[in-house]
């Protein structure tokens, strides 16, 4: 397999060897520009405060006026949407209590959507044919 070309870091845990990442996308309500003014910068604290409780790893994170962007590593017991809403519902509270402005402007900070996307160091074609490959070596 042509893993062995990227830097892809594996883990071990409980029996395993994994690589879980996942890019995160999510939206304050109505996609209001509200990530500003230090609220970015607390945001961001907030995440990595709950880093080991939530059981993920930020990888990378960048906070726009209207969304978020992360870069997760979790371990396979654990089930990203389950991450993603912990960190929502979290932040959500604690910016709203520290930035009353929040409040006034929206009845929640975010939307309920999300996007998720795993992010692997080769292709979904690379693997596929590294599967078919298996009994022929």
């Amino acid at each position: 397999m042509e893993v062995a070309q990227y830097n892809k870091k594996y883990q071990t845990y409980d029996h395993m060897i994994f690589s879980c990442q996942y890019h995160v996308i999510f939206c304050p309500k109505y996609r209001r520009k509200v990530l500003v003014n230090g609220i970015d910068e607390r945001l961001k604290q907030l995440l990595k405060e709950k880093e080991s409780e939530y059981g993920y790893s930020i990888m990378e994170a960048e906070i726009m006026p209207d969304h978020v962007h992360l870069l997760l590593d979790i371990t396979p017991d654990r089930n990203i949407t389950e991450i993603v809403n912990l960190i929502k519902g979290y932040t959500s509270h604690q910016l709203r209590e520290e930035f009353p402005s929040l409040k006034k402007r929206l009845p929640t900070l975010w939307t309920r959507s999300k996007f998720i996307s795993s992010v692997g160091a080769v292709t979904l074609e690379v693997v596929k044919r590294y599967i078919e490959e298996q009994k022929s070596v």
